[in-house]
């Protein structure tokens, strides 16, 4: 290595080596390598470059000359290296996506490196194959047949938009304590409980817990969070059918609202969430009184998101519920604990998304009332 090679970025280069770096899935060594082009050209020595991307001194050395004998290309990229040929032909490659791809074998779930490895064997001249070669070459591909995702697309039509806008324009109103907006969710946790006692912190050891538990059941969390001012309840409830939903209507119109003219609420489409609910709980003129101080503005379907109170949900569930916590009474407690805590703390959530951001950026998926149906 007696060869020193002097590097000189162009412009054009750097900000191409700087975009590399910025963004976007890029295996390490190819980071690496930009890495050292960029401290080379700022005139770094190869042992401080050396030391500070985490490199030999070899690929230093390697990487400035690939860059000065060929180009920026062929700095970065890998060069062929020596040892046994691909287990797998490029058509035999593309056969073993296409199986992963495909519904596996009748009587198992999914595929599996075995299954795919034995199918391969059946369907080229291969005596033998590795789940490893079989699993390198899904890698390649971005391919966990194994795994699966689920998702929801809503449908954006007249009925989305208008319970979005809806419900945009509640969040963007003023406080106004005569027509509160009050956000409303259920959410049903696992009471759990230790089968053995943990063992505390202590210095220089982190707390230990059994990896066994104990399920007690299970209880609801019904959730109200007010819009426009820092204050959120939780009720803990067994069940969560029509009559549970029904009984905090009524503490949200007789205890939590009772100076209110009409509460403007924000739920999403379960069933047990509408008026009948009421009717089926208490008597006529009871539901009547109640529905009367009431007003209802549904999310739009499979749009949660557009709940405020999801958030307030994650929060509860990170700062409080993170942890196992095994009867209704214990739950209750800390429960309680956390929401005064954080209604006398002031928090509110912070809702960013209006109106017309909602317009701006869904534009495409508004209906079009010129074209015609």
């Amino acid at each position: 290595m007696n060869v020193r090679y002097r590097i000189e970025l162009s412009q054009a280069e750097r900000d191409q080596l700087n975009a590399l770096l910025s963004g976007g899935k890029h295996a390490a060594r190819k980071l690496k390598r930009a890495q050292i082009l960029l401290a080379a050209d700022a005139g770094a020595s190869d042992e401080a470059i050396a030391t500070s991307v985490g490199a030999g001194g070899s690929t230093v050395y390697r990487t400035k000359r690939r860059f000065v004998v060929d180009n920026l290309d062929a700095a970065l990229s890998e060069e062929p290296r020596p040892g046994a040929e691909r287990k797998l032909s490029g058509k035999e490659e593309a056969l073993l996506v296409a199986t992963a791809c495909s519904d596996p074998p009748e009587g198992r779930a999914r595929w599996t490196l075995e299954l795919l490895a034995g199918e391969m064997v059946k369907l080229t001249e291969h005596a033998e194959l590795s789940r490893e070669t079989v699993r390198r070459r899904l890698a390649e591909n971005h391919l966990k047949p194994w795994r699966k995702d689920m998702w929801c697309i809503p449908q954006v039509d007249g009925n989305y938009v208008a319970r979005m806008e809806d419900v945009l324009d509640l969040y963007a109103e003023a406080h106004d304590p005569q027509r509160p907006v009050v956000c409303f969710d259920e959410n049903p946790t696992q009471l759990i409980g230790e089968v053995r006692q943990p063992i505390p912190a202590a210095s220089g050891q982190l707390e230990r817990y059994d990896c066994e538990y104990r399920r007690n059941g299970t209880v609801n969390l019904f959730v109200f969070l007010d819009a426009h001012r820092p204050w959120r309840k939780v009720k803990v409830t067994e069940q969560r059918t029509a009559r549970d939903f029904a009984q905090c209507m009524r503490d949200l119109v007789d205890v939590h609202y009772p100076q209110a003219e009409r509460i403007r609420v924000v739920l999403d489409n379960l069933s047990t969430h509408s008026p009948g609910a009421l009717y089926e709980a208490f008597p006529a003129p009871e539901a009547h009184r109640l529905m009367r101080r009431l007003e209802f503005h549904y999310t739009p379907k499979h749009a949660r998101w557009f709940n405020m109170v999801e958030i307030e949900i994650g929060v509860l569930r990170s700062q409080c519920l993170d942890r196992r916590i095994d009867h209704r009474e214990r739950m209750v407690t800390e429960i309680a604990a956390w929401e005064q805590q954080r209604n006398a703390s002031g928090a509110r959530v912070k809702w960013m998304f209006t109106t017309e951001r909602a317009r701006a950026k869904l534009a495409r998926a508004y209906p079009d009332p010129s074209k015609e149906s």
